[in-house]
């Protein structure tokens, strides 16, 4: 039984952890670097087509967005996540092949322009994006999934995101048996529409995450509906618009829930027929998926208003921007407006238009409702820049910059402890660290030694742990990036490298397949190898 932390060590998003047991390759998400790289993630220690097993703890991109890319390489296993995260996982992944064969379009564009003869493709296409969403194995919260022999898991809701979940996993080789717990990203309490974190109560190991392990969210719940009515009250009374970058999926659907609530009480005194904007594809069938997952996922107070038949996300004034027409038409409509676009991070998608057409007027406010990551444009803004680099034309940013404090879909510190001190059955004998910053990880792991007596360290990439017996094989260093390769597209010899090592995979697994075929597909090589010699 090994245990090898891959992304998101030290650091804050791409999160992958490669786990060997009963005889099984596995990885426990697979996701994207967003945002500034600090740290090199070391490669995968087998190819793809060796993998057998994804165990996915939500939707969101840095946990789930290279999954296509595994599938484009050779990957036809299993993808194990609960019934709403695949759900999401259909809309989201195919939004990501989509963004990048834009990014790859549009690179291709431009090197024609400056005669730079050097052919990009995307790293994943749509077709891989589709083909990995027919991996996905849909589980439900609290279902004892009994993977292969030796291999059992269980989701529990963690709170984070609609579908989100931490990961119980247990596994036996010969007489021995271990169990070990990935935290996924734990929810905040007290979030609109889903519902508080679960605890889990014994585990031997645990791996969970410290994005805010070294912060505290404000001690009183914040007035949400108060503080966003004021802003919006502000704002509409100047002529502007309220921009709000939102991540499509969570962060959208809790502020239609406040929207709902402000409009439906006439908190906007100045102007309460206001028109809400959702322009996003993403978004709009992200909603239409948190209205099938009510019953699984919402928590008492969403429950209460469906059960007296009342969408707790949708209201009078709400438009859904589906086509690049209806997108543009909203800039050309001269009354003052909500528009909630993504990405919440301000790296891709519609947002960026608005914030083109938006960000330069003083009338106007950009709410940020989420956390920015170090070197995405929405923490450039945050930080206070006074301009903006948005498609090649620098952006004044003369605008209201807002933060809607306190909204986060991440547990604070005490929230992080109070998950992990939630395991009084059996406490685990080793704590491991990830996902948060260089410091915070470190710090938080810290804090759990001395202060709660917890075995814990931070993990570099490249670290390997016996899980038998506990012992640290290799420890990984921190490697620093020496340049920022595009997380968006690969050469066309990567995929060829990609093809050989699937085809590594497929021979390495044919020891069961008669002579005969064998015989056969020897020779189909060959041939093949004969043509591309010459």
């Amino acid at each position: 039984m090994k245990l090898m932390f891959i992304g998101a060590d030290h650091e804050v998003t791409g999160s992958c952890h490669y786990l060997e047991a009963a005889g099984k390759k596995i990885l426990v998400d697979y996701g994207m670097e967003q945002g500034k790289d600090y740290f090199e993630n070391v490669p995968l220690p087998v190819s793809a087509p060796e993998i057998d097993y994804v165990f996915l703890t939500h939707a969101h991109v840095d946990h789930s967005g290279n999954l296509p890319l595994l599938y484009a390489k050779g990957f036809r296993g299993k993808i194990f996540s609960t019934v709403a995260t695949a759900s999401l996982c259909n809309i989201m992944l195919r939004d990501c092949a989509h963004i990048q064969m834009q990014e790859a379009e549009w690179r291709n564009r431009k090197a024609k322009r400056t005669k730079d003869i050097a052919e990009m493709e995307p790293a994943y296409t749509m077709e891989d994006a589709e083909k990995t969403i027919k991996c996905c194995v849909p589980c439900r919260y609290g279902e004892e999934v009994e993977v292969c022999e030796g291999i059992k898991i269980r989701f529990t809701d963690i709170g984070h995101l609609l579908g989100s979940s931490s990961i119980e996993v247990w596994l036996q080789e010969k007489n021995v048996s271990k169990k070990i717990v990935f935290s996924g990203d734990i929810g905040n309490k007290d979030q609109p529409l889903i519902r508080d974190p679960q605890k889990t109560d014994a585990a031997d190991y645990v791996v969970m995450e410290s994005t805010y392990g070294d912060r505290l969210h404000t001690t009183d719940r914040p007035d949400y509906i108060k503080a966003l009515t004021e802003i919006l009250e502000r704002t509409f009374s100047r002529g502007g618009n309220v921009v709000i970058p939102s991540f499509a999926v969570g962060r959208t659907q809790e502020m239609l829930y406040f929207i709902r609530k402000i409009k439906k009480e006439g908190l906007v005194k100045s102007n309460p027929d206001f028109q809400v904007f959702v322009d996003s594809p993403l978004a709009v069938e992200a909603t239409e998926i948190f209205n099938d997952n009510q019953m699984d996922c919402y928590d008492e107070e969403a429950m209460e208003l469906v059960k007296k038949r009342i969408n707790p996300i949708t209201f009078p004034g709400l438009n859904l921007a589906i086509t690049t027409e209806e997108s543009r038409a909203i800039n050309e409509d001269p009354e003052p407006k909500v528009i909630i676009s993504a990405s919440g991070m301000c790296e891709a998608g519609r947002i960026r238009h608005h914030l083109k057409h938006n960000l330069w007027r003083e009338e106007c406010t950009i709410l940020f409702v989420g956390y920015q990551s170090v070197g995405t444009t929405g923490r450039a803004i945050v930080d206070g820049a006074d301009q903006v680099k948005l498609f090649g034309e620098t952006i004044d940013v003369k605008a209201d910059i807002c933060k809607l404090e306190g909204l986060s879909g991440h547990a604070d510190k005490n929230g992080l402890i109070e998950w992990i001190n939630g395991f009084t059955v059996q406490k685990p004998k080793k704590v491991f660290v990830v996902h948060g910053e260089d410091s915070v990880c470190s710090s938080f792991a810290g804090c759990l030694r001395s202060e709660y007596g917890f075995d814990a360290m931070a993990p570099y990439s490249g670290t390997e742990v016996d899980l038998i017996s506990g012992v640290v094989l290799k420890e990984g260093m921190p490697i620093p990036v020496k340049r920022k390769e595009s997380t968006l597209v690969s050469d066309v010899y990567a995929r060829l490298k990609a093809a050989g090592a699937r085809l590594m995979g497929i021979i390495a697994k044919s020891e069961g397949i008669s002579n005969k075929d064998k015989a056969k597909f020897a020779d189909q090589i060959n041939s093949l190898c004969d043509k591309w010699s010459k």
